[in-house]
């Protein structure tokens, strides 16, 4: 272990060198890393909570503040009170904002291009799958923050509509249409969900809404899985699974003999999961450049 311990340190300090995280701005930037980096993820999102970008970095509460506190006086972003939640704060790139990191963006994508340079094509290749199993082994091992499921209280099921809303729009472009589909979904469940075979769930992790799951009925035999969502920012910590796992619990609790549920083929983490509960594709079907999918699983 001891070797290991100093190659991994001596890789570190080489790599930190070669790209210049050891200068006191990065890519000639008056920016350090991790604001190059809050800079990057909002770049990625139209729009984005403080508390999934405290999450995804896993910074301080107070330093991030400050931060956006000083992006926001140099007019890079701007900050406003969510609709949904006056209690969360919004934050977004301004057009300077974008402008910044394009040039930041840049800058990166020059400096490796010319790290890689003089090397061979069989070395690119070589150096890229090195990097990939670094990630993935590093991944794995990285302790999962604890969390809970939990029945629904009274504000998840707007906050399901919102989230939804937000983050297929951001992730995939679906527009209002699908966001107008889950609020239908949510306010039948609401009107009139019978209690002993309907039921949704929340993940909650540090307090905040990460995840949540519902399972409704189709008719006395199955049972549905619907509006599966993890935050971008816990996913691969297992709660995807954990939220499939109770539902397919209580539906066969309550008594359903089959579940389905309906996706989408660009779902893929989604569909992952399910394939691993040990639902099977049953259906599918191409519109507007979409595949749909139907999936079912006997209980």
């Amino acid at each position: 272990m001891d070797n290991l311990l100093a190659e991994v340190r001596a890789f570190n300090r080489f790599y930190t060198e070669v790209i210049g995280l050891l200068q006191q701005g990065l890519l000639d930037s008056p920016f350090s890393l991790t604001e190059v980096r809050v800079l990057f993820e909002l770049h990625l999102r139209d729009r984005m909570e403080t508390g999934e970008l405290r999450r995804l970095l896993e910074l301080d509460s107070g330093y991030l503040s400050r931060m956006l506190g000083r992006f926001e006086r140099d007019g890079l972003l701007v900050r406003e009170r969510s609709a949904a939640d006056a209690r969360r704060q919004i934050i977004r790139l301004t057009g300077a904002g974008r402008d910044t990191f394009a040039t930041l963006d840049e800058r990166s994508a020059a400096q490796v291009r010319d790290l890689l340079g003089g090397a061979t094509e069989e070395d690119r290749r070589r150096l890229a799958a090195s990097m990939a199993t670094i990630r993935e082994i590093l991944t794995r091992a990285r302790k999962a923050e604890p969390y809970v499921i939990r029945p629904l209280r009274s504000g998840d099921l707007g906050w399901t509509v919102y989230r939804h809303g937000v983050l297929y729009s951001r992730e995939y472009g679906w527009g209002q249409d699908f966001e107008a589909l889950v609020a239908r979904i949510v306010a039948d469940y609401g009107d009139a969900h019978d209690p002993l075979r309907e039921a949704g769930w929340i993940a909650e992790m540090d307090g905040e809404r990460v995840g949540c799951v519902f399972c409704v009925r189709k008719d006395d035999e199955t049972a549905r899985l619907r509006m599966l969502l993890v935050e971008p920012s816990v996913r691969g910590t297992g709660i995807g699974r954990r939220l499939v796992e109770e539902c397919l619990r209580f539906a066969r609790a309550a008594g359903y003999r089959r579940m389905m549920l309906w996706t989408r083929d660009v779902l893929t983490g989604a569909r992952r999961i399910y394939r691993t509960a040990g639902f099977q594709l049953v259906e599918e079907q191409a519109a507007d450049g979409v595949v749909e999918e139907v999936w079912a699983l006997d209980l």
